[in-house]
């Protein structure tokens, strides 16, 4: 059923869902089967950008991430930067009004889009404004309005580039001759999430590889040895490999049971890997319930305690 929202007339729309994952409104109602319910709030969110809107995205989620029983249904502009692109966006939200985020550079397109949403209702913000006046009044100087300024092609997009290439260059121990050119090098069992980690920090400029712990396979002399790079171990717990495994094993059509996913011998991997990685001494990082960012953040923390 639709709600009008208090103060913005926003559209809000509460949609009874069954807790089937153990989730509920303390004091949620029971449905005609004796389950109890909870309520998830949609509403329309417009991010307009006149770039590739990844700001956008991660300041959206962000903030979604805050609060518990929404469901934010994403209308998404990329490389609005002309009257009659900006009039196609302003006629979508018209027919669907909801919060309006936005990161556009002109002034003309931006004064029109924050008039035509106050005619509706629609609530707007500049997401990156905040912190482009903070900079501006500590720094002394007016920013230049450049569009899409973060993405020139300079030697530092090049050097981004070559880091991706390298990641997947030197992934799931492929050219070892070549890993002390790396930042760092990440070593764990199957399904630690070491290849999207070392993708996740080439974009951020690292030289990343990583190699796995195979059963009855010795790492490479060259993280052992002399003149080693940085090695971080990841670590995960036995329950949560086994499940990542069997959701793999499934995807492909084959049976959970396998030795893959047994219990006993995901264990063992893992006391195997964590010997060495107190053996060697090395950093390691619990990635059990971390994301592919989060999993990166440390490490970045890691390789600036290294250099210092």
């Amino acid at each position: 059923m639709g709600e009008a929202g208090a103060e913005s007339g926003a559209l809000l729309v509460h949609k009874q869902l069954p807790a089937v994952l153990g989730k509920c409104v303390e004091n949620g109602a029971r449905g005609v089967t004796g389950q109890r319910m909870t309520y998830e709030t949609y509403f329309n969110v417009h991010l307009v950008s006149d770039s590739t809107g990844e700001t956008l995205n991660a300041v959206m989620r962000a903030a979604c991430a805050q609060f518990d029983n929404i469901a934010p249904l994403e209308h998404n502009y990329y490389l609005v930067r002309s009257p009659k692109q900006l009039e196609r966006v302003l006629r979508e939200i018209e027919a669907a009004p909801g919060v309006v985020l936005y990161t556009i550079t002109d002034a003309d397109l931006r004064n029109r889009l924050e008039e035509r949403c106050r005619e509706v209702g629609s609530p707007t913000l500049a997401v990156i404004d905040p912190a482009v006046n903070m900079l501006s009044r500590y720094l002394g100087l007016q920013s230049a309005h450049k569009v899409a300024g973060q993405y020139h092609l300079d030697a530092e997009y090049f050097a981004r580039i070559e880091t991706i290439n390298f990641a997947l260059q030197h992934d799931d121990g492929q050219h070892t001759e070549h890993l002390r050119e790396a930042d760092v090098v990440l070593v764990g069992v199957s399904r630690t999430s070491k290849t999207p980690t070392c993708v996740y920090l080439g974009n951020r400029g690292v030289k990343a590889a990583n190699v796995p712990l195979v059963p009855g396979v010795d790492v490479p002399d060259i993280l052992t040895g002399p003149g080693a790079p940085l090695v971080v171990g990841l670590k995960i717990s036995p329950d949560r490999l086994v499940q990542i495994r069997r959701h793999r094993l499934l995807s492909l059509n084959e049976t959970p049971d396998a030795a893959y996913a047994d219990e006993d011998i995901v264990q063992q991997e893992i006391t195997e890997a964590n010997r060495l990685f107190a053996r060697m001494k090395w950093p390691t990082i619990d990635v059990s319930r971390r994301s592919v960012e989060e999993t990166a953040a440390a490490i970045l923390n890691i390789i600036q305690e290294h250099e210092r």
